[in-house]
């Protein structure tokens, strides 16, 4: 595997260049992609999609094209691009994908020749169930709203004994900064510009979902957890929360959506021997966009080419212990590598 030394020389070397290269709405107007001259294009955080009624494969179900760029967002802001962070994550993702699909099932096409770090993704376009279900195993130290760390902040400043977090009623004494929780806890949230923690019968009083398809979902999504967290542990790691979206499929099944157990939607700790998380001035050592949220000085921050490069060694560095495989970059051109993959999953599936 790549040293540490060796992944800041990539980055350091290349980090410019991977980011450089015309977003997937450009590259249809200008004609690279001619199949997809039409086509619906909704522009995502981290991900744009495309889809269209052209767009169905051979077996009759509608297709989605999922193009991940290297934006990172944090507390619902764009603060730029981070070098090979889409490779990255396409890995991560395909990865864990492979040890739980058969728990919590997939949108997405298997297409033969195409990497699996390509960031042009093919998925059947569901009928997305909008929220996000969330699952915590520890009460991480976290500057996001939805956190429960930032309602444990609150209820501790007024001075309250008890908190309602998701539906559970929490003692304040009995929790501790980035202390394990009683039992791993599903605190799902909404799925909108911006994201609000909620209850489960807060989604079925909405109609956002039925109890059944909530109960589906929890409980395949708790299993997935516990086959992670096996995983990890043998790779010296725990998994300390993580977000999985759901839609439905043209066959009416419930699927896992979009990304699944990557360092932007899951927050990961290293152990030691003694089976603890291993601590660096007090804190964790964690592989998530949490490092990248530490960063943030102010509400519109941008981050400069310097601190964008500590990121992506810190996520290159995440995906190795993650997955125990050597990252190696496709350092073509990024235009051509999504031309490439666009042209080369059309003609599989369509």
């Amino acid at each position: 595997m790549l040293n540490e030394s060796e992944v800041r020389e990539l980055v350091a070397e290349h980090g410019v260049a991977v980011n450089e290269g015309r977003p997937i709405l450009q590259l249809i107007e200008d004609g690279d992609i001619p199949r997809l001259a039409g086509s619906t294009i909704l522009e995502g955080k981290v991900s744009d999609s495309v889809f269209g009624e052209n767009l169905v494969t051979r077996s009759g179900e509608p297709l989605r094209l999922m193009f991940r760029n290297n934006r990172i967002s944090t507390h619902d802001v764009n603060r730029g691009a981070i070098p090979f962070k889409d490779q990255v994550l396409a890995f991560n993702h395909d990865h864990m994908l492979g040890l739980v699909k058969d728990v919590l099932g997939s949108s997405q096409f298997s297409v033969l020749g195409l990497a699996p770090s390509s960031t042009v993704i093919p998925a059947e376009n569901l009928n997305l169930i909008k929220l996000e279900n969330v699952l915590r195993l520890y009460m991480a130290e976290s500057s996001t709203s939805t956190s429960m760390y930032q309602h444990w902040l609150k209820a501790k400043e007024h001075g309250q004994t008890k908190f309602n977090y998701a539906g559970y009623d929490l003692d304040v004494d009995e929790l501790q900064v980035n202390g394990e929780l009683p039992y791993l806890m599903d605190t799902p949230s909404t799925k909108n510009a911006v994201d609000r923690t909620i209850d489960a019968q807060y989604l079925i009083d909405e109609g956002i979902c039925t109890a059944g398809q909530y109960a589906q979902i929890r409980n395949s999504s708790l299993m997935a957890f516990g086959m992670i967290s096996q995983y990890l542990a043998k790779r010296g790691m725990v998994l300390v929360d993580t977000k999985t979206e759901h839609g439905i499929n043209n066959a009416g099944n419930i699927v896992a959506a979009d990304e699944l157990y990557t360092m932007d939607s899951s927050r990961f700790w290293r152990l030691g021997d003694n089976g603890e998380p291993i601590t660096r001035k007090g804190k964790p050592v964690s592989f998530s966009k949490e490092f990248a949220r530490g960063m943030v000085k102010e509400k519109n921050h941008q981050f400069t080419q310097n601190q964008a490069n500590q990121i992506a060694v810190r996520y290159i560095d995440g995906l190795q212990h993650l997955t125990g495989v050597s990252f190696e970059p496709d350092l073509r051109p990024r235009d051509e590598r999504i031309v490439n993959s666009t042209n080369l999953i059309l003609d599989s599936l369509l």
